[in-house]
């Protein structure tokens, strides 16, 4: 009996050595569970802000399935890089992706979220299209270094801008537009101490340091509460502090499941916002492959990734899937780098970090118990890690700098990725074309362009 338990053993290494090639990248099953782990806990604050976010009451998703459609995405998309590309990058619903998704297409631009589904899974439909025709190249090559960065920084200052407001401490103002919140009411006072708290945990470089941020404002709030300082306000909170309890269920995901209104499709304002989803998506996957892999030694000698088709196959599968259970799009994770920092160098990585989202399916009362004061940190610290990439803009030349400084100034501004995107592109391309550089404009450019100025000729005919 002994015997038989020792063949199996090796039998089981065997299968983790024959699928993930583990010497092959000098790695051990203990280094990659460490680091699937370690990806896991800093980005598992998704699992509270996704539905906070696409749960906003004006536009009527649930955030209770919201939860498990976050968690299901999350899994599918993490597994198909595990498998797919074999790497150690996890996939989840992407921050700035979601706030577009409710902020712009359905609060500004008035879509249902029906209609801003269908705009996901056309997305994840064209992406996989691009990526098995090898055309997603000379998307990203087409676009501007400076405009990329921009395009980063800019959804940096968005999603803080939402946290800012979410938490009460950037308010409506009838004079000005917006101004100062009341900071000494408890709810904006316990973000802004949350933030503070958050950015502690993330210099010292504390593993998981914002979901630990999450829950320590989450149960300063619970304290305020208890204590009678707290006082429940129906406009500011939609959610109890206390939890129902700790473990229970999966909560259905039949109220947004399979959910797609195509009525709209063949409009120009729908093609914009598949557009726009899918121009951040790209980038923000690619940059994300190319800097993680970097960190990872990963790059071959010509700064190129091996299999980076397989690993956008995962991202595009990913927001497809995703579309589907009813969330929105779905990207590779720069939190990735945690688990790469810790030793992850194989799809078993990735595979630990689904296994961990599976787990926290059942722990559903505790995430949506989470207000979003508590999230609120977790949006302005992660703005501040986006907003990063301003550094790498080249604001000397003014033909690069303003393009890219409106294509930032515009998404929190106008209140809309796309916006900023769209008038990022225009300027740039008007701006160089009549000082003597048309020939540095790429010809996707100009005929993004006019497509963008055809759209505002044609929304104010109409």
């Amino acid at each position: 009996m002994a015997q038989s338990n020792a063949s199996k053993k090796p039998q089981s290494n065997s299968l983790l050595e024959k699928v993930f090639k583990l010497s092959e990248h000098k790695t051990n099953v203990r280094t990659e569970i460490i680091a699937g782990f370690t990806t896991f806990m800093t980005m598992a604050y998704i699992l509270a802000v996704n539905p906070n976010i696409l749960g906003n009451p004006d536009v009527g998703m649930d955030p209770n399935a919201l939860f498990t459609s976050t968690a299901l995405a999350a899994i599918i998309g993490t597994l198909c890089m595990a498998f797919f590309a074999n790497y150690p990058f996890a996939l989840a619903p992407g921050m700035g992706l979601n706030a577009f998704f409710i902020y712009t297409v359905c609060l500004k631009m008035g879509y249902s979220w029906q209609v801003a589904l269908a705009a996901v899974l056309v997305e994840g439909i064209v992406f996989i299209v691009l990526t098995a025709f090898n055309i997603r190249e000379a998307i990203f090559n087409s676009i501007p270094q400076n405009l990329k960065h921009a395009v980063g920084a800019g959804i940096g200052l968005f999603i803080t801008f939402i946290g800012l407001q979410n938490a009460k401490v950037i308010v409506d103002d009838p004079a000005t537009l917006l101004s100062l919140g009341d900071v000494t009411h408890v709810v904006p006072l316990l973000a802004i101490v949350g933030t503070i708290i958050t950015a502690i945990l993330v210099v010292k470089k504390v593993k998981g340091s914002i979901l630990i941020g999450i829950f320590i404002t989450y149960i300063l709030g619970i304290i305020a509460e208890l204590t009678g300082w707290y006082v429940p306000n129906p406009e500011v909170e939609m959610f109890s502090l206390i939890p129902s309890g700790i473990v229970s269920m999966p909560p259905s995901i039949k109220a947004i499941f399979f959910k797609f209104d195509f009525t709209h499709v063949l409009s120009l304002n729908f093609l914009i916002v598949v557009f726009a989803f899918l121009f951040v998506d790209i980038f923000d996957t690619l940059g994300t492959l190319i800097g993680v892999s970097n960190q990872a030694g990963m790059l071959d000698k010509d700064g190129k990734l091996p299999k980076v088709k397989e690993a956008l196959f995962a991202d595009a599968i990913g927001t497809t899937a995703g579309a589907i259970l009813g969330t929105s799009t779905v990207t590779t994770y720069v939190e990735s780098a945690s688990g790469v920092a810790e030793g992850g160098r194989t799809g078993l990585t990735s595979a630990v970090t689904a296994i961990f989202f599976a787990i926290a399916l059942f722990f559903s009362p505790i995430f949506l118990a989470v207000p979003s004061f508590a999230t609120a940190p977790a949006l302005i610290i992660v703005g501040f890690m986006m907003m990063q990439s301003v550094t790498k803009i080249d604001f000397t030349d003014a033909q690069e700098g303003v393009p890219a400084f409106l294509t930032l100034i515009f998404m929190p501004l106008a209140y809309s990725i796309a916006e900023g995107i769209v008038f990022g592109i225009i300027s740039y391309t008007v701006i160089n074309a009549l000082t003597g550089k048309a020939k540095k404009v790429h010809p996707l450019m100009y005929a993004l362009t006019v497509i963008f100025i055809l759209k505002f000729v044609l929304e104010k005919l109409i």
